[in-house]
């Protein structure tokens, strides 16, 4: 087995290093994993003037997955948008297909007072949201700015789902459900919007197939809201690409830490490209006290859905939550007052724990 290790910019290869340390333990417990890293993003521009140079495109397709770590920086931010680091990672998406993006929010008990809820609201919270990655309004043609026929300039873009982008989601969901609570909640905006009512009628048609999956719909305003009243009604969410967008940012923050949430996106075929859900963070870049457990949790997302290693996944996660009970915390994760530990430290300590 193969994994791209592709540490971007800022505070990625900080984190990715303890990801791929914790790879490596796993590999002297008999798991065979051959590991490629190679330069994405800005990254990818100081290497070869392209954020996605062809020699890290090459290194992608010769993997069974990507281990991502995150991309861009202030002075990257006056290079043409094709140059940008943040091309390199929608480059990827687009080459292989990458329709499927799914974002677990699970709130650990050690961690429920990091969050801004109520202890009672998010404590147990296990979510799963699944964002249609690479069609909608943000993909959508034609779009652009123009003047209209009173002579005024108006911008305009075009939400547009096919039937089978949508019905690849929706399986994608039914499919998750089942090693989960078997509840899948459909997000859209049908009462409004044609695009929706056509994705919430695919949806309700796929689900014939999955009998044994309880489906429910709901409207994304609706939704953003019952987020934050009672999130742990959900178990599986899906939704478009601007929701979708939107709504895992929100769940994020249900769990006190966007340092403490992976997430993968994948395409038919398992093939997946797993990084944390935040940014490179230039600010503390170099520091040694970034979180790596988004990471690390990343590589168990990569595990279990790219290379059927399940019980491996599991050991992972298993070593968190031990780390977490143990009282470990990087600085993002930490009661006021109490001692924090740093990037490496934390990777010291999950690698114990396994």
């Amino acid at each position: 087995m193969k994994i791209a290790v592709l540490p971007g910019d800022g505070i990625g290869p900080e984190i990715t290093e303890q990801a791929v340390r914790v790879l490596k333990a796993l590999s002297t417990d008999g798991l065979r994993i051959e590991m490629e890293q190679a330069p994405v993003g800005g990254a990818g521009y100081e290497a070869s003037g392209d954020p996605l140079p062809e020699a890290t495109l090459k290194v992608a397709e010769q993997a069974d997955a990507i281990l991502f770590g995150s991309v861009g920086g202030p002075q990257y931010d006056t290079l043409p948008r094709p140059q940008r680091p943040e091309q390199g990672l929608l480059r990827l998406r687009k080459h292989f297909d990458l329709f499927a993006n799914l974002r677990p929010a699970v709130v650990y008990p050690e961690l429920a007072h990091a969050s801004t809820l109520k202890h009672e609201v998010v404590a147990g919270l296990d979510l799963l949201i699944l964002r249609e990655l690479t069609s909608d309004i943000y993909f959508g043609q034609p779009r652009g700015v123009r003047i209209n026929e009173a002579g005024e300039r108006e911008g305009f873009d075009t939400m547009r789902y096919t039937e089978s982008e949508i019905r690849r989601i929706a399986h994608a969901a039914f499919q998750a459900a089942r090693k989960r609570a078997k509840r899948v909640c459909s997000v859209d905006k049908a009462n409004v919007l044609e695009t929706t009512q056509f994705w919430r009628d695919v949806v309700t048609d796929v689900h014939r197939e999955y009998a044994d999956i309880e489906l429910s719909h709901m409207y994304v305003d609706n939704a953003a809201m019952q987020l934050i009243r009672n999130p742990k009604q959900f178990d599986v969410m899906v939704t478009g690409n601007m929701f979708g967008d939107i709504l895992s940012d929100e769940a994020s923050m249900l769990t006190g830490s966007i340092g403490m949430l992976p997430s993968a996106s994948l395409n038919a075929k398992n093939y997946g490209l797993y990084e944390p859900i935040h940014g490179s963070a230039p600010d503390i870049a170099g520091k040694g006290v970034a979180n790596p457990l988004a990471t690390i949790l990343s590589a168990a997302m990569l595990l279990r859905y790219s290379l059927n290693q399940e019980a491996t996944a599991q050991r992972i996660e298993a070593a968190v939550r031990k780390v977490l009970a143990q009282g470990l915390r990087t600085a993002d994760i930490a009661e006021p007052g109490k001692r924090t530990v740093g990037t490496r430290e934390m990777g010291d300590a999950v690698i114990a724990a396994l």
